[in-house]
């Protein structure tokens, strides 16, 4: 016949001392991001802190958590993670380590703001509502008579798996070279944003919109 095992005394007091020196969740005060100055701001997120309190105000009410429970991220810190990420390319925990939060919290971020830009692009990207040309002569002080400013830009990216040498730039970084045009209103009216790196500036106009119209003679160069 087996003996009966017997259970060893629970020691009460032990357990009671165990729950009163667990730790308990230490949530880090977040950081007032619009209080640093515009140079540290676009550094990171290439943003001014006028600017993204305009996109804040704008995307809040669709990116804003509608919850009471935990401690959830201002709208503000969520449009901020996802411009960071926007700003460098880099990986989303290089993000995350940098914003102090997860990779979970930067991938929801990121996607969060994309859908809500889209939603809001009417908001946030104007065309000219007069001629191209009329502006022109209305505004002709700002850019002494001409239709447009062109520039282009080289956007950092994560080196791609496929032609992945396109995508080196003459810096000797991967990159998208991005062509953007404004008028003298300071209005974006074209921009393209599919170049590999290593593709001139001069190629991107011939191959733009604009330079079509030139050639079809629907605009003029002043």
């Amino acid at each position: 016949m087996a003996c009966p095992v017997l259970e060893e005394p629970v020691d009460r007091e032990a357990q009671i001392l165990r729950r009163a020196l667990r730790r308990e969740r230490v949530i880090r005060a977040r950081l007032d991001i619009l209080s640093f100055p515009d140079d540290f701001l676009c550094e990171r997120y290439r943003f001014s802190a006028q600017s993204i309190s305009y996109l804040n105000n704008i995307l809040r009410p669709y990116i804003t958590h509608v919850t009471h429970r935990g401690h959830p991220l201002s709208s503000l810190h969520i449009i901020c993670i996802a411009l960071r990420f926007f700003a460098n390319g880099s990986f989303l925990y290089n993000i995350g380590d940098a914003e102090h939060v997860s990779k979970a919290t930067v991938c929801r971020a990121v996607r969060n703001v994309t859908v809500a830009l889209n939603v809001s692009c009417t908001r946030l990207w104007c065309s000219p509502v007069t001629d191209p040309q009329d502006l022109s002569k209305r505004d002709a002080t700002k850019l002494q008579g001409s239709q447009a400013c062109i520039d282009g830009t080289h956007i950092p990216i994560i080196a791609p798996s496929v032609n992945e040498g396109d995508y080196v730039n003459r810096k000797s970084f991967h990159s998208i070279n991005v062509q953007i045009i404004c008028d003298a209103a300071n209005i974006i009216t074209n921009v393209e944003a599919k170049w590999p790196g290593s593709v001139h500036d001069s190629q991107i106009f011939r191959e733009c919109t604009l330079s079509t119209k030139f050639g079809h003679g629907e605009l003029r160069i002043l």
